[in-house]
């Protein structure tokens, strides 16, 4: 008898052990269930104040907006469902990270929800937020992730407890991590502006400062690839320095009475820290610059790039009779014989130095007493179209127009085109003097071998938007730097170079690193379903030693009830 229990014995521990095992490793095995890169909502300091989110670690599980506890979890939410409610829930609920999905293709989304959401974008910048914001980009892997994630939260709501306590303890559950480190603020960083000049005919001749600012922003810096503005202020900027390098050098035309000067300027999105260095460089540092002499007047390029509408934005009414007041005759004189479809006007707006930061590019020059402009389709420095990541190349439909939205693609090349060629016929007329000289406004300067190429904007727009241009990302070697600097060189002379550093004592700027991470969702259980587990295995190993302890009990039972019974006659 005892050696059949023996084998009965070994038999069951052979087989229950290795299964009880097995089961174990594989039901608390966490698997990486995908990898995706994240890009960090901005961080940055401004003249003493903190903006953005202040931290890049997470590890947490995740969860979505309709969970009813959001504590120490990773808040996951949809463009399509976003609003700043939900978003402040998961952060007053003390979330331990937020995670926004956007779509791929931003043509896929309603133009009412990307409206929405660029007017929420400077609300998520406002203050200062402790938890990590992080933005992806949906693919089928990390929509499948989020549609679990959002039935599992969805099922806490549940009237039934004990269906709750079920539906938590065998669902399964993702652990959002990241793979960088801490941020920190990045020393010593450079911000490079552009300047290059074409000489007039003449000596001591008055200056014409084109400027526009290169860089990007929107809520996150690696999603932020700035079309509009100000890729289109760019592209103009450029495309009229090749058209007056021809004029200047043409031998019907010869070079104008005017001196020109260009600028491409870095820093515009954080209060103009290009220029404000560039100024102080050829105001308060050198004996010898154009700026210091006679200038007629700086026009900013802004954000020019659709609508039919153009804005002249001025600090001061200009004088009559001023270099100021011809430019804006001139405008004026153009777009009424040459395109009568635009609506032109003047914006007046005093410099307001109370403000954190100044509305436009020209305020820049004015404090320095520097006659200046910014033409622009906006009538509003606050136009959330100036700030952000739905700024791409072509958008579901045009953000901006005539006080309501177009179909179409965000830039329109055929209206950056004609705004480029207003800018230049007007530039001409004032350079030319064409006016004085009786030349009817319908004349047109920049025609067949020179006129404006759509394609080469078309080109130019291409190559500034293939890649995001925030500040935080563009180095003195950054090769976007180095492109322009080219393109300068190619058309311009004495093409130099300005670097903006912070003061280590007082920083007017103070950037972060590990803005765009890796992150990996794993597949894991909850927690509860580890308790449920051990008590499962406990209760089992515990059956299984009072069997072994009572065995000649269990196995005398065992035989009555498998014996043969005999047959009574």
């Amino acid at each position: 008898m005892f050696e059949e229990a023996s084998e009965v014995l070994e038999n069951m521990l052979k087989w229950s052990l290795p299964l009880s095992l097995v089961l174990f490793l594989v039901l608390l095995r966490a698997e990486a269930a995908h990898e995706f890169s994240v890009y960090r909502m901005q961080q940055y300091d401004l003249q003493g104040q903190t903006y953005g989110s202040r931290n890049a670690i997470l590890n947490t599980e995740a969860r979505t907006v309709e969970a009813e506890v959001l504590s120490r979890r990773c808040v996951m939410m949809r463009l399509a469902d976003f609003s700043y409610e939900k978003y402040q829930k998961a952060l007053q609920q003390s979330a331990g990270a937020v995670v926004i999905i956007l779509p791929q293709n931003m043509s896929t989304m309603p133009q009412d929800i990307v409206q929405q959401f660029m007017e929420l974008e400077p609300e998520l910048l406002a203050t200062e937020t402790i938890v990590p914001v992080y933005f992806a980009l949906e693919d089928e892997e990390l929509l499948s992730i989020y549609t679990q994630t959002q039935i599992s939260s969805s099922s806490q709501g549940s009237s039934s407890a004990a269906e709750v306590l079920l539906h938590t303890a065998t669902a399964n559950g993702f652990q959002m991590v990241t793979s960088g480190a801490q941020s920190k603020a990045v020393s010593d960083w450079a911000i490079t502006s552009l300047e290059g000049r074409l000489t007039g005919a003449g000596e001591d001749l008055p200056t014409i400062v084109l400027v526009a600012h290169y860089d990007s922003f929107g809520v996150a810096p690696w999603l932020s690839y700035g079309a509009d503005s100000n890729g289109s202020g760019v592209a103009i900027l450029l495309e009229l320095a090749r058209l007056f390098s021809r004029l200047y050098s043409y031998k019907r035309s010869h070079a104008g009475r005017y001196n020109l000067l260009f600028f491409l300027s870095g820093g515009g999105k954080f209060n103009y820290q290009g220029t404000k260095r560039w100024l102080e460089d050829n105001l308060d540092h050198t004996d010898s610059s154009l700026l210091q002499d006679n200038v007629a007047f700086v026009l900013c390029l802004d954000t020019l790039g659709n609508s039919d509408n153009l804005y002249l934005h001025v600090s001061k009414p200009p004088k009559e009779g001023s270099p100021q007041h011809i430019l804006l005759k001139e405008l004026e004189t153009v777009v009424a014989h040459q395109h009568p479809e635009l609506k032109f006007s003047m914006v007046h707006k005093k410099i307001n130095l109370a403000d954190d930061t100044l509305a436009w590019e020209h305020e820049r020059f004015g404090i320095r007493r520097l006659p200046a402009f910014t033409l622009s389709h906006l009538e509003s420095h606050r136009s959330p179209a100036r700030h952000s990541i739905m700024d791409k190349r072509s958008v579901s439909s045009s953000l901006e127009g005539a006080g309501e939205a177009t179909a179409g693609p965000h830039v329109d090349l055929t209206k950056l085109s004609r705004n480029t060629k207003v800018i230049a016929e007007t530039l001409a007329r004032v350079i030319y003097n064409l006016t004085e000289k009786g030349v009817s406004g319908d004349l047109e300067i920049f025609t067949e071998q020179m006129q404006v190429q759509e394609d080469q904007l078309a080109s130019l727009l291409d190559w500034l938007t293939a890649q995001p241009r925030a500040a935080q990302l563009l180095d003195k070697d950054s090769s976007i730097v180095h492109t322009l600097e080219y393109y300068l060189n190619h058309y311009l002379k004495d093409v130099k170079r300005h670097l903006v550093r912070a003061d280590k004592r007082d920083p007017e700027f103070v950037f972060y690193d590990q803005l765009k991470q890796t992150m990996n969702a794993y597949r894991v259980k909850p927690a509860i379903f580890d308790l449920l587990l051990a008590f499962c295995i406990a209760s089992y190993l515990g059956v299984l030693y009072l069997a072994i302890q009572n065995f000649g009990l269990l196995y005398s039972f065992l035989r009555r009830v498998t014996s043969p019974r005999v047959k009574q006659h």
